[in-house]
């Protein structure tokens, strides 16, 4: 295990350069130049020097931030803001420092240079989430620096891994150092408090729960032999055929609490009718496949594995699928994927975690609601179901509450959500100093 990830002070001034820019916008760009890239199932560049330099910026505030790598270059790190009433719970603000891949051939920027253009931030990362990050680490400093404090305990944490499902992250921190969340009740994290549009006007999407996640791994067993053999059995022919299968399923809408809320919301907003969510979805331009999502299960194809040479058909393929479903479905989902793919086809489930869902009420909800009122008045917030998922599944094992508020005020025309986990990621930088300043406002008060 390791003590500490510590960058020199020397380097984090060279990396905080260009002081033309907003610092949250610096700091999120330095995070996007350190490349955390996790392929998952263990295969990752690790977050040790992304944490050395959250460290150093939380120690310059006067923090005391602490480290834990349980396993070599997997860096989480944690502080605690001393707030002005610390008999109330406290709250946490957290984020992750690793990133998913990038195929830097497919961008029109180099993927983790962090440049700005066009009044925007690009990178891998930009939206998922070390924009967060930023914001997180900013407002922070706002207050401190002003020689503030929050109204309450703010523990800021940063964790490993999270997007192979935090196995290898804030599982093991929840799990070996529960301290750091003592007396917390709450937690914001990513994939929420950003606008959308709805017909000619602007709404707030708050998160308030979040889709189970199955990734399971199909495999599909035949007969080696020669590429021009006749008949016999193919394994991939039967991969091929379970993947379409799983891959074309069109799931059924089934409306949980907040979905049939936010579905209700969009209509009055859009005068759409309400007994079609998909269509109630297209009013929202860019956002409506990523809303679609939230109404069902999702079972999509993002892997394959099968031979070895152009003249031998091999004896195994697999696939690798990934399914996210409703809170509370997810045995009867698993067992209708065994149904529809057949007997003769292996189902092997790799990772499996729970779902969310917690109402759209109470005194955090009515504050994050306040302090993008006071940010961007007469504008209405609604609560929606995040269709992936976030750290907050590991600190609901602790009895912790989460939301995604990473507020954000963004152009009707960019596809915010279709840039998670794709190609060209890009935040406008006012968007950054916007959410910034609600989050700012939110500690300060609540």
């Amino acid at each position: 295990m390791r003590a500490s990830p510590l960058l020199t002070a020397s380097s984090v001034e060279r990396m905080a350069e260009s002081t033309e820019l907003p610092e949250v916008a610096r700091v999120a760009r330095d995070l996007i130049r350190i490349d955390t890239t996790n392929y998952g199932e263990g295969r990752a560049k690790g977050e040790r020097e992304a944490a050395g330099y959250v460290e150093s910026y939380l120690r310059n505030l006067g923090l005391s931030p602490e480290i834990y790598e349980p396993i070599d270059r997997r860096t989480n790190v944690s502080a605690r803001v001393r707030g002005r009433n610390p008999e109330k719970p406290a709250l946490i603000l957290h984020g992750h420092l690793d990133v998913v891949p990038a195929v830097a051939e497919d961008w029109s920027v180099d993927p983790f240079e962090g440049i700005v253009k066009d009044g925007l931030l690009w990178g891998r990362g930009a939206v998922d989430m070390k924009d967060m990050d930023a914001m997180i680490l900013t407002s922070v400093a706002d207050l401190l620096r002003a020689g503030d404090a929050p109204e309450r305990d703010i523990i800021v944490t940063f964790f490993a891994d999270e997007e192979n499902g935090g196995v290898e992250g804030s599982a093991l921190v929840v799990q070996d150092r529960p301290e750091w969340f003592e007396g917390a009740t709450e937690a914001i994290s990513e994939v929420g408090g950003y606008s959308i549009p709805v017909g000619g006007r602007r709404a707030y999407l708050l998160q308030v729960g979040e889709k189970a996640l199955i990734w399971i791994r199909l495999r599909a067993r035949g007969v080696a032999g020669h590429g021009s053999r006749h008949g016999g059995t193919n394994a991939i022919t039967r991969l091929a055929t379970a993947v379409a299968t799983l891959g074309d399923r069109e799931w059924p809408i089934e409306l949980t609490p907040t979905t049939t809320r936010l579905v209700h919301d969009l209509a009055q907003l859009c005068s759409a009718d309400p007994s079609d969510p998909d269509a109630v979805a297209e009013a929202a331009g860019p956002t409506a496949p990523f809303l679609r999502s939230t109404f069902r299960t999702t079972s999509n194809p993002t892997g394959l594995t099968a031979g070895y040479k152009h003249n031998v058909i091999p004896d195994a393929a697999g696939a690798t699928i990934d399914i996210r479903t409703l809170p509370g479905h997810e045995a009867d989902v698993l067992a209708e994927i065994r149904g529809l793919v057949g007997e003769d086809i292996e189902v092997e489930v790799v990772h499996q975690d729970i779902g969310l869902e917690t109402p759209f009420s109470g005194s955090l909800v009515d504050a994050m609601v306040g302090s993008l009122e006071r940010h961007d008045p007469g504008v209405p917030v609604v609560p929606y179901l995040l269709g992936g998922g976030t750290d907050n599944k590991a600190l609901s094992t602790l009895g912790i509450t989460g939301y995604g508020f990473a507020p954000l005020r963004l152009p009707r025309d960019l596809d915010f959500t279709g840039m998670f986990h794709g190609v060209d990621e890009r935040v406008p930088i006012d968007a950054l100093t916007f959410g910034q300043a609600v989050l700012t406002d939110l500690i300060r008060h609540y």
